[in-house]
């Protein structure tokens, strides 16, 4: 029997949505949809949340990509430096049911952890590049697949991926990745309660007894961690069910422990996929059970000593080696980041203790080769209950003769007045569940050579069109961290993400559809101005602002850093509609049609402003900075407000 891991479980199986993310924006399988609900819950992956969830994807200008990839906007987050330079954002999200607590200070009869991950891939100047680049995609539809027959050449089976694969489809995981799940078996020391699967391979699971389809996920893998094969997911952080088990996790996660796969050939030496889950099986069917790497990048050194040469790098076989036996020089990861997980109410997706938004600080790799990375996020969510032991309950509690499940579906108890038992509400497939949220894609640049020191804070903004009823269970806006602690020695990269396309239209599903805020239907807008005081709500004029003259550009968007103190205001307040006042300030040419002398004048609710706005890292002095978003700070019940202070 294999090692057993057990998922962790829901709390309970009516959920009206479960975890979403609010910083980098989840997508919650959304693309651009106008309606209130997404149009395809199986496009990319598993969420497990209701259909109104999920943020739409980026636009780059004032008008919706539509069809055109190159038209969206992805966010772009420095990397950090190579050495005391770091990089940090900040990664805020909801969860319904519940988490962290402990007995003493806030019980709750439930287990809870986080599980944080991204997956990069080397940036392509196209925006959909080959069949297996990360891409959003301009459709909503879910890339096809076509399953193996039972023996198939090699030639044959790039052949059934080249006719699934599509440009026009949204892309996370590789459709090699989801052929190794269909072809493996599953692990049958896995606790099913009275679930009957339909099938053998990894794609069947309790919580997916049916063996569906959701883009190129790997369901097996989804529902459990740490996974027992190698993933090409790499590990930010675990925010366990109690601090004691994070060294248990850190040990094991795949950032620093290898994971073994059974390894077959074709005639040329290439890797074919396996059903041998195990090193006896995989042996006993003429497989060589071997171990796999995972790594942060591959480095461009082919032999071993000077590979190993450095502490930062190991020879070892890559998970996603194209032989399964030759050994490269790969960029070593660190572990991921743990601790307890935050406490958040039980059936209330907000706030966490003290009103305060739950969140996780990412420190963002740096990768030795200095290239662009494009990748995406996921942050999933496994809850279970104390109605079983977690922990230790495997394939022997399976439903069976003599020894039934510890939980079954819909039981029925006896009150013991000898009448019509009671029956309860239990769907055994979620009582014991993961939910998940993934970003849109994004890039990681590296920093440019006068950046490579300082600590990088990125402000970000979050939320979407509508008042609260009617874009929950996503949020209103609001700028993220809204209360940002600095020093003088640390950078703020501000940047901000929206769409032409939110529109909340039917169906509205379960919530209410409608689009109130300012400005033109289905608009996402921000900017920044200063204010005296957050508990007012108008902005001061420029003559009497100190946030600009005491911000110094250490790099823009355009390139141009020397630009005034006015101009970089301007900038800021116009989302990037206007970059400079004058040629007389900006001479290049490039700049002729971004000033505020020349240029289509700026409506006055940002309508026809950029969506995104790809922003600038400042270096402020010290002192405390209010300020306000003028288009989206409605007095009825929106207050888009935040504060940086710097000590």
């Amino acid at each position: 029997m294999q090692k057993v891991f057990v998922v962790l479980a829901a709390l309970c199986s009516q959920a009206i949505g479960d975890i979403y993310m609010h910083n980098p924006r989840g997508s919650n399988d959304r693309l651009n949809e106008a309606s209130a609900q997404r149009k395809n819950a199986n496009r990319l992956f598993d969420s497990q949340n209701n259909n109104r969830g999920g943020y739409n994807v980026g636009d780059a200008t004032d008008v919706a990509a539509g069809a055109d990839e190159g038209k969206q906007y992805r966010m772009k987050y420095f990397q950090s430096g190579p050495t005391t330079g770091k990089t940090q954002l900040t990664i805020e999200w909801t969860n319904q049911h519940g988490c962290g607590g402990n007995e003493d200070d806030n019980p709750q009869k439930l287990n809870c952890k986080l599980v944080l991950q991204y997956m990069c891939q080397d940036d392509v100047d196209e925006p959909t590049g080959g069949p297996d680049t990360i891409r959003n995609g301009v459709s909503t539809a879910t890339q096809a697949y076509t399953k193996p027959s039972r023996t198939e050449t090699e030639a044959k089976v790039a052949a059934r991926k080249a006719a699934n694969v599509q440009q026009n489809k949204g892309l996370h995981e590789t459709w090699n990745w989801y052929e190794q799940c269909v072809v493996r078996n599953r692990n049958n020391g896995l606790f099913l309660a009275d679930q009957k699967l339909k099938g053998q391979s990894a794609i069947f699971t309790r919580q997916n007894a049916n063996g569906n389809r959701r883009g190129y996920e790997c369901p097996e893998e989804r529902d459990y961690y740490p996974y027992w094969h190698p993933t090409p997911w790499t590990d930010i952080a675990v925010l366990a069910e109690n601090a004691s088990l994070c060294d248990s996790y850190t040990a094991q996660s795949f950032n620093v422990q290898p994971y073994g796969l059974c390894i077959e050939k074709y005639d040329s030496g290439n890797r074919k996929d396996s059903k041998f889950n195990t090193p006896a099986s995989c042996a006993e069917g003429g497989g060589v059970w071997t171990e796999l790497h995972n790594y942060l990048e591959k480095a461009s050194i082919d032999n071993e000593a000077a590979c190993t040469a450095s502490i930062n790098r190991i020879w070892a076989i890559p998970y996603d080696s194209v032989d399964g036996s030759t050994k490269e020089c790969l960029v070593k990861l660190s572990k991921p980041a743990c601790q307890e997980a935050p406490w958040s109410r039980s059936n209330h997706l907000g706030n966490g203790i003290g009103g305060e938004p739950n969140t996780v600080q990412w420190t963002i790799p740096h990768f030795p080769s200095l290239k662009e990375k494009r990748c995406i996020l996921r942050m999933r969510y496994n809850i279970s209950t104390d109605d079983y032991d977690p922990f230790n309950t495997d394939s022997s509690s399976n439903n069976q003769p003599g020894k039934p499940s510890p939980v079954t579906n819909n039981p029925f108890v006896d009150i013991g007045v000898g009448r019509t038992p009671l029956r309860l509400a239990i769907n055994t497939a979620q009582f014991g569940r993961v939910f998940q949220d993934r970003t849109h894609a994004f890039l990681l640049r590296p920093r440019p050579a006068e950046l490579q020191n300082e600590r990088i804070l990125n402000l970000n903004v979050r939320g979407k069109r509508g008042n609260i009823v009617q874009v929950y269970p996503s949020v209103e806006y609001d700028f993220v961290p809204t209360n940002l602690e600095l020093t003088e020695s640390d950078l703020v990269h501000i940047q901000w993400e929206g769409s032409n396309t939110h529109k909340n239209g039917r169906p509205g599903g379960d919530g209410q559809t409608g689009e109130a805020g300012e400005g033109k239907s289905g608009s996402d807008r921000h900017n920044i101005a200063q204010m005296a005081d957050r508990n007012e709500n108008y902005p001061v004029p420029f003559e009497k602002s100190t946030m600009w003259d005491n911000a110094e550009v250490k790099w823009i968007y355009h390139g141009l850093t020397s630009i005034s103190k006015k101009s970089l205001a301007i900038n800021m307040a116009s989302s990037g509609y206007y970059r400079c006042i004058s040629a007389t300030e900006c001479p290049n040419p490039d700049f002729a049609d971004f000033l505020v002398e020349t240029k289509e004048k700026m409506q006055n609710q940002l309508n026809n402003a950029p969506a995104s706005y790809e922003g600038a890292v400042l270096k402020f002095k010290k002192g405390t900075y209010h300020y306000m978003c003028t288009r989206n700070n409605n007095f009825t019940n929106r207050s888009q407000k935040a504060t940086i202070i710097v000590q």
